[in-house]
């Protein structure tokens, strides 16, 4: 993938996560676009209340996977650099 091409899906995932910070932000967490790999995994990183919070992964599947999808459908999938990872 070319870098113009991440850069695109960078600034339209950034988008769709200003879309959805007021939400966090109400129940005092944040999220940020660490970066776009090659093999188009998006990483984010929760942050205050979303980085411990028992219903994150849910609210990564259901809620910011989603969202990140919808803008930019060539991304493969939605990793939290700070969430442990679930099967």
């Amino acid at each position: 993938m070319e870098t113009t091409d991440r850069q695109y899906l960078e600034q339209r995932i950034r988008e769709a996560l200003s879309d959805l910070r007021p939400f966090l932000e109400a129940d005092g967490g944040d999220i940020t676009l660490e970066e776009v790999t090659t093999d188009l995994v998006a990483k984010v990183r929760l942050h205050g209340a979303c980085s411990n919070c028992s219903m994150s992964p849910m609210t990564m599947k259901a809620g910011v996977e989603e969202a990140i999808k919808r803008v930019a459908p060539a991304i493969k999938r939605v990793d939290a650099v700070n969430l442990p990872v679930t099967a």
